[in-house]
């Protein structure tokens, strides 16, 4: 019986990976080619990992990483809000230490008739995960399907869901790989991984928060400065409105950092409340959102003073099944560290507190492992504020208090209470730099 002949591929994988070694510039079709390929399982996992190694040393100029990233579009479904009939504006961020910027802001966009379609993902290290959060709450669903999103934009005008698997599979598969070959800070394949799957949803306008500092991915501010313009570029290369804000992460954001706590701390932002760089990045993010979306003169503030957007969150919470008055959980253990003598906190490092509640078990070593949602840390004092000796200056809350001492040694040098004339090390101004297009 006769063999069918194998069919005859365009390009050669080991040609390709050449080429980039050798700094050189793949073009459109192979580039093209190359995502495909690995998507289908022609080219191995081997010789992905070393052409995003070549990546990860020799870079990729504006047009391959647009290449890219449209071509890892093209691997799954493209989702379109259209038939909406009111515009559509989201946000992500880069991750951070008590970031939970999202619960506020999408109700909150959502007052002005703006849609917000907030595709989000569960944690994994020490930045926890927006759906991880909202899973604290009884009865939310993350996994919804298509129609009942469409349904809760049409109606409520927000949604906080989980991603479809059929958003850019192409990229699911290369970051599992990056993950595990040392590949994950290249920023061409951090740019494409974000921006294949925001624009595959189909938004009309995107605003990114891009995080530098100690709890941020790029600690470097010139690193995130490059990654935001690259993902600018690429997202006003493919027809989306986008812009992007420069934000400092070297303090955890807020007193709230874990799961429950934080959403505790999000109803309190939309009651009115709740600390003032939560609220400073609310405001700023909301207004970048409204502003793509053709609303530059919304009064956030008016919205989160006189309850709309809580009004807003109320109903977004209901409509995945969840209790918006239900009992958050709350943890077994607690132990408080009190200020050892009177000064001044100059000091509180974010990515020591972010692993800090991590090993207490507010986020995940592993994809399939459990979150516990009343773990996590609460600050009593933030930088610059004048503390007294005894005075609590944070509690970590754990279901099983074995898990204090390693949180501790993880926070072992992160804080430290100086005089009244030393400089508070907080690394500037919350909000750094707004980057647009050119």
């Amino acid at each position: 019986m006769t063999q069918p002949t194998p069919a005859i591929e365009a390009f050669d994988a080991v040609d390709l990976i050449h080429a980039k070694r050798d700094s050189g510039e793949l073009s459109t079709e192979e580039i093209n080619w190359l995502v495909d390929a690995y998507t289908r399982g022609y080219v191995g996992d081997e010789q992905m990992a070393a052409m995003t190694m070549a990546i990860f040393l020799n870079g990729m100029g504006r047009r391959e990483i647009k290449d890219l990233t449209m071509a890892m579009i093209a691997s799954g479904e493209r989702m379109s809000f259209g038939a909406l009939g009111k515009p559509t504006s989201d946000k992500h961020s880069t991750g951070g230490v008590g970031d939970k910027i999202t619960l506020p802001l999408a109700p909150l966009v959502a007052v002005f008739g703006v849609a917000v379609p907030q595709l989000s993902g569960r944690g994994l290290g020490h930045t926890g995960g927006t759906l991880d959060k909202l899973e604290s709450i009884p009865g939310w669903r993350a996994e919804i399907s298509n129609e009942e999103m469409f349904a809760q934009l049409g109606d409520v005008g927000a949604v906080i869901c989980a991603a479809g698997s059929g958003l850019a599979p192409a990229d699911k598969k290369l970051y599992a790989l990056r993950d595990i070959t040392g590949t994950v800070e290249a920023i061409p394949l951090i740019a494409s991984s974000i921006m294949s799957k925001k624009i595959a949803e189909g938004t009309g306008a995107l605003v990114l928060d891009v995080k530098f500092g100690s709890g941020a991915f790029l600690k470097d501010i010139e690193r995130s400065r490059e990654l935001a313009r690259t993902m600018v570029e690429l997202g006003t290369d493919a027809g989306v409105a986008t812009s992007a804000l420069l934000t400092n992460m070297n303090v955890p954001l807020g007193r709230a950092i874990g799961n429950a706590n934080e959403v505790r701390e999000s109803v309190e932002v939309l009651a009115g409340g709740g600390p003032a760089d939560v609220v400073e990045l609310t405001i700023a993010l909301a207004r970048e959102m409204l502003a793509l979306a053709g609303q530059p003169d919304a009064d956030v503030e008016a919205a989160l003073a006189d309850g709309r957007a809580m009004d807003t969150w109320r109903a977004m919470i209901s409509a995945q099944g969840g209790d918006p008055d239900g009992a958050l959980p709350v943890a077994r253990e607690t132990h408080t560290v009190l200020a050892d003598r009177d000064g001044v906190l100059v000091e509180q490092q974010a990515l020591p507190f972010g692993i800090g509640a991590w090993r207490l078990g507010a986020g995940r070593a592993r994809k399939q492992d459990p979150v516990q949602h009343a773990a996590g840390i609460d600050l009593h004092a933030k930088p610059g504020d004048t503390v007294r000796a005894g005075e609590p200056l944070f509690t970590l809350s754990a279901d099983e208090p074995a898990r204090f001492e390693r949180a501790l040694a993880a926070l072992e040098g992160a804080w430290r209470i100086g005089s009244a004339d030393e400089p508070v090390l907080d690394g500037g101004p919350l909000i750094a730099d707004r980057i647009t297009s050119a």
